[in-house]
Parts: C-alpha cells; sequence; structure tokens
C-alpha cells in the first residue's frame, strides 16, 4: 500500500503556527526536524544553525533513526567550509536557485557540464568537496535557509526510507519551511541580543547605584557604612521572611530592595552638609529639611521607569505603622513592604551604630526596644524576621 501523499501547504501552514507560538526556536527546530523524519519518512534529517557570537555554523540538531545520528555540537563550519561557501557567496548561487536546495546526485551531474568543467571560479573542485562532505552528515539534499541574504541555517535531509527522490514539490515546501525557520532564528537572536543589552544596561545602573551610595556617605561623614549595612541587613530580613513564607514577594523584588537600600537615603544629596554633620539637635525648621530627604530621593529617580518599587523604598522607609511618620504619613497595610523592611533595617543600624553625640546601643537592647515597636511605628513581620535572624546569630 503506497504511502499517503503529504498535503505540504497544510503542513507549511501548521509549522508557521507552530513558530508563533514557540519563542526557543532551538525546541522549535527540533520539533521540525523530528516532524521531518515521521512524515517525510526519511532516515535522518539535521539542521546547521549559525552561531553569531562565533560567526560560525554548528550541526545543532540531528534526528533519525540507530547510526543515522550525529551528536549535536560536534561539527563546525567556518567560512570557508565547502557547504557553507557554496550558500553564502553569490558567484555559487546560480548552481542551487532553481531547485531551492543542493541534492547530491544533481551534483554529479553538475560536475560534467561544460560550463561547470570551464569555470575558473573554482567551482568544480566546490562541488567535489560537497559531494564527498554531505555522506559525512548523512544527507542527499541541503537546503539553505535565509534571512535577507545572511545564510543563518542548513537544512539536512538524509535518504528517504523507500529510496525514491525528492521531487521538485517537496523541495520548495522544505524551501519554504527554512524561509519560516530563518525568521525565527533571527528573531530570537534579536530578541536575546535585546535582552543582553537590557541586562548590560541594568549591571551599569546597580554599579552607579553603588557609586551613588558611595557618595551619600562621603557627604554624611556620621554614616559611614551605613547604607551598606542597612542594604545587608533588609536583605535579610526579607530572605528570612520569603524562608518562613511569611510574606510572598513579587517578581525581582529582592535585587530591587537591594537597589533601594542603596539609594534609600540619596536624598540626603540636597541636604546641607552642616545639618547632615549638625552634633547638637536639629531645630524644627532644620528637621523638615533632614525630613525632605525622602521626597527629595524619589524626585531623583522619577525619571527611571521600571522600577516604580525601589523609589517606594526610598520615599516611604520612615513611614510609621501607626500613620505617625514621614512624608505622606501613609498607615498599615498601605506602607509598602519594601519601605517597611527598610524602615526595620535603617532603625536597628541607627541605633546599634556609635554617632558623636551618644554611644550607639548593643544589639540586644536595640532588639528589645524595636520589638516594643511593633505595630506602632514597624510592620510585625519584618521584626519577626529581624528577631529570628538575631536569636540564631546571623546579624
Amino acid at each position: 500500500m503506497p504511502p499517503t501523499k503529504i498535503d505540504y501547504k497544510r503542513e507549511l501552514e501548521s509549522a508557521s503556527k507552530g513558530m508563533v507560538l514557540i519563542h526557543d526556536h532551538r525546541l522549535l527546530i527540533k520539533l521540525i526536524v523530528r516532524s521531518l523524519v515521521q512524515k517525510v519518512r526519511i532516515q535522518h534529517a539535521g539542521m546547521i544553525l549559525y552561531n553569531p557570537d562565533r560567526d560560525s555554523y554548528v550541526l545543532s540538531i540531528s534526528r533519525g533513526g540507530i547510526g543515522e545520528r550525529i551528536p549535536e555540537g560536534l561539527i563546525r563550519f567556518n567560512k570557508t567550509n565547502p557547504l557553507i561557501k557554496l550558500f553564502i557567496q553569490k558567484e555559487y548561487k546560480y548552481i542551487f536557485e532553481n531547485r531551492n536546495a543542493i541534492v547530491a546526485e544533481d551534483i554529479n551531474k553538475l560536475l560534467w557540464k561544460e560550463s561547470v568543467i570551464s569555470n575558473g571560479n573554482g567551482t568544480k573542485q566546490l562541488l567535489h568537496n560537497v559531494s564527498e562532505q554531505l555522506p559525512k552528515l548523512n544527507a542527499v539534499a541541503c537546503v539553505p535557509a535565509y534571512y535577507q541574504h545572511m545564510l543563518m541555517a542548513i537544512l539536512l535531509l538524509g535518504e528517504k526510507q523507500d529510496g525514491a527522490r525528492f521531487d521538485q514539490e517537496e523541495l520548495n515546501f522544505f524551501s519554504a519551511l527554512a524561509s519560516d525557520v530563518a525568521i525565527a532564528i533571527r528573531n530570537a537572536q534579536l530578541f536575546e541580543g535585546l535582552k543582553k543589552e537590557a541586562e548590560r544596561n541594568r549591571n551599569l545602573f546597580i554599579q552607579t547605584t553603588i557609586a551613588l551610595g558611595s557618595a551619600i556617605e562621603a557627604k554624611d561623614i556620621y554614616t559611614h557604612g551605613h547604607t551598606e549595612r542597612v542594604t545587608k541587613y533588609a536583605l535579610a530580613i526579607g530572605r528570612r521572611m520569603e524562608a518562613a513564607k511569611s510574606y510572598v514577594f513579587p517578581y525581582k523584588f529582592f535585587e530591587n530592595l537591594y537597589i533601594s537600600g542603596l539609594l534609600h537615603d540619596i536624598g540626603k544629596i540636597g541636604v546641607p552638609e552642616a545639618i547632615l554633620s549638625k552634633q547638637d539637635k536639629l531645630t524644627a525648621e532644620e528637621y523638615e529639611i533632614m525630613k525632605s530627604h525622602t521626597t527629595r530621593g524619589a524626585e531623583i529617580l522619577s525619571s527611571l521607569t521600571g522600577f516604580e518599587e525601589v523609589i517606594n523604598g526610598v520615599q516611604y522607609h520612615h513611614e510609621r505603622y501607626d500613620g505617625q511618620g514621614y512624608p505622606d504619613g501613609l498607615k498599615g497595610e498601605d506602607i509598602p513592604m519594601i519601605a517597611a523592611i527598610i524602615a526595620v533595617a535603617d532603625t536597628f543600624d541607627a541605633m546599634t551604630t556609635d554617632r558623636p553625640y551618644r554611644k550607639g546601643l548593643s544589639k540586644d537592647e536595640a532588639i528589645i526596644e524595636i520589638q516594643q515597636c511593633v505595630n506602632k511605628q514597624f510592620h510585625h513581620k519584618p521584626v519577626e524576621a529581624l528577631v529570628e535572624l538575631y536569636n540564631k546569630g546571623e546579624i
């Protein structure tokens, strides 16, 4: 009984839909290659993919029966490789343009053509080298996949299980499929490039944040090391809350907590040094200026997009659970958790640090005082986490 004829148009439409739904181009290609082996009934199929980082090509996917598969990643091709040269150099394009592919049996016919033999650009030797290379790749046909004239991949097709040759309808299907694959690969590469660029920008921002934190401390000589300690305490408190499952944190919370901890006092850049370094009690007017560092900090960071949680920590870390804090008098659960955590960490460090006008408390004394302020000045969950960390000797 003859095999069921494949509806290539429907198969191409199905594959195209899959490319839209699947964003991982390697997974997509694996599914396509496996489908080719099963539906077209070929002994082996593979895909050579372009690696932009190395500006070379690698056999990335190989599917087929026992003894047909080639270890993935084993074979790499530079741009001087005969098969790659055939598809990337314009002078050879006429060889496969009409068929949309290179087929092993066609190569043997081409080698006897007078136009090829007399050609001075080394075409005959190139085709001879390709004909020797195809069996090593378990392929009898190769289909290039281009994106705007850039070779993104080569689809390798092994022999059909029934020994029949590939007809032009099949080669046209493979060519159309390869074009869609090339677009999917390029889109994936562009997406990865954007991700890397975003990560570089984020790392640069964090480095700038650390530098700003140092600038804050350089201006306020009495809080040397304060920013780093507050950040360390805040992260420890947050992690303890997470481990105890007392609070469910959103995505990237701890990265934002780290940045917010480093920048929680950035607004002090706008506070006169005479006030920051004053050893006596601040006047009411001076205290109002000092309090403005929360809103000043938020204003400094307001132009940043995607850092709303960071800004919340900077702006509200002096709010109180009972609503008596500043700048907005937020109360209870209205205070963002990032700010509630920084508030506890900030107070603990301030209480246990020596100042010119007073000696710092012991950690024992500070813990007792902070516990007495639960649900008055502080949210109970960060305080509970702080106490647990202290009891375990982790702070």
